[in-house]
């Protein structure tokens, strides 16, 4: 029986979860290369604000409200425009691929001026438009402001963000978002985080399907040449859509992830550490792990099997720190600090020395 203990000071609870990995489809980690929205922005005004839109500051909002006017045969002079309930704002929205004319999309509207609030308001025709310049669709409507801001008698009761808001469906798309996701015969499925052990098995399982069809180019990025009985109008459809329901095992970086914030611990399943005794307080960790053999039936040709089990006990005392050869995993660890409601700076402060000790076997990220 091997042992290892660790002594630690105990204050508060710490927030834990362990990751563990499992079969997953290919689309819920990747994506088709060319398969994008796109993003739209535009400037606009609302109206209709009960006192709490632009100020006379803001010249720009004036110059916008002189020139709409003037557009509907109106001629005001700027400097005789007094008013509180206009606001510039920026819209913006984002159109998903493969978007036609005539869809709708939901719209953000922010503002741009010294607003102190865009609650009620209008937004009035607003043209989007995308990088190129090109416009894409048109917004208007009333605004949804998910908050109050209510001033009275020199006091103010605010709850949320006043200052921007939201009209679901509140842009028709002018002019389809056209994706290109095939060239030559080809479709390159990318992705979402580069590993070249999940590139590899990715290729593997569409391979086991469609012999010689797919080559892993990089750590992220597979190409996948579409069968002779697929390239037909509508058929590159049915191969993307079996490439996406296609499951395999994600290889996972072993991390530790910390967000000292919070308090929150997240630990992942190929984390482990190697032989080591930590001193911090008073607090015994102790670690054992017993050897557990198998022997295979007599004449069943089998092999033995060789296996560690191991448990987790903590103690207050004062004995003095050692350790032993054995191997624990930092799951078990941290669930008996955890249970003994370790505080969340300690774990970190032990998680950090584990690594620089290197015994930590992970990725320490802290956020």
């Amino acid at each position: 029986m091997f042992k290892i203990k660790y002594r630690v000071i105990l204050f508060a609870a710490v927030g834990l979860m362990a990751a563990g990995v499992s079969n997953t489809r290919i689309k819920d980690i990747a994506y088709v290369q060319g398969v994008r929205g796109q993003q739209l922005i535009g400037y606009g005004l609302v109206v209709g604000l009960n006192s709490t839109g632009d100020s006379q500051r803001s010249t720009f909002t004036l110059q916008s409200v002189a020139s709409m006017l003037k557009r509907f045969g109106i001629t005001v002079p700027q400097n005789d425009l007094r008013m509180r309930n206009v606001a510039a704002v920026m819209v913006t929205a984002t159109a998903p691929g493969f978007a036609r004319e005539g869809g709708v999309v939901d719209v953000v509207v922010s503002s741009l001026g010294d607003a102190t609030g865009l609650q009620g308001g209008t937004l009035l025709m607003t043209p989007l438009s995308g990088l190129d310049g090109v416009v894409y669709a048109m917004a208007q409507g009333p605004l949804s402001v998910g908050g109050i801001d209510v001033v009275a008698g020199g006091s103010e009761v605010r709850r949320n963000h006043t200052a921007a808001g939201r009209i679901p469906g509140g842009a028709i798309l002018e002019k389809p978002v056209t994706n290109d996701f095939s060239k030559d015969w080809t479709v390159f499925v990318v992705l979402n985080q580069s590993d070249f052990t999940t590139a590899m098995r990715i290729v593997e399982v569409i391979n086991a399907k469609f012999p010689n069809a797919a080559m892993a180019k990089d750590g992220s990025t597979i190409a996948v040449s579409v069968p002779q009985e697929y390239r037909q109008e509508g058929k590159i459809i049915q191969f993307i859509s079996l490439i996406e329901v296609m499951e395999i095992a994600p290889d996972v970086v072993a991390k530790v992830v910390i967000n000292e914030r919070t308090g929150t611990i997240v630990i992942g399943s190929n984390v482990s550490i190697l032989p080591v005794a930590i001193s911090h307080g008073g607090l015994n960790i102790e670690i054992q792990s017993t050897p557990i053999i198998s022997q295979p039936n007599a004449l069943s040709q089998g092999k033995t099997v060789e296996t560690n089990m191991t448990t987790v006990a903590a103690g207050e005392d004062s004995s003095q720190v050692f350790a032993m050869n054995g191997v624990a995993t930092v799951q078990d660890v941290a669930k008996a600090l955890n249970a003994m409601k370790v505080s969340p700076r300690d774990i970190i402060a032990i998680f950090q020395a584990l690594k620089e000790a290197g015994a930590l076997k992970a990725e320490l990220v802290i956020i």
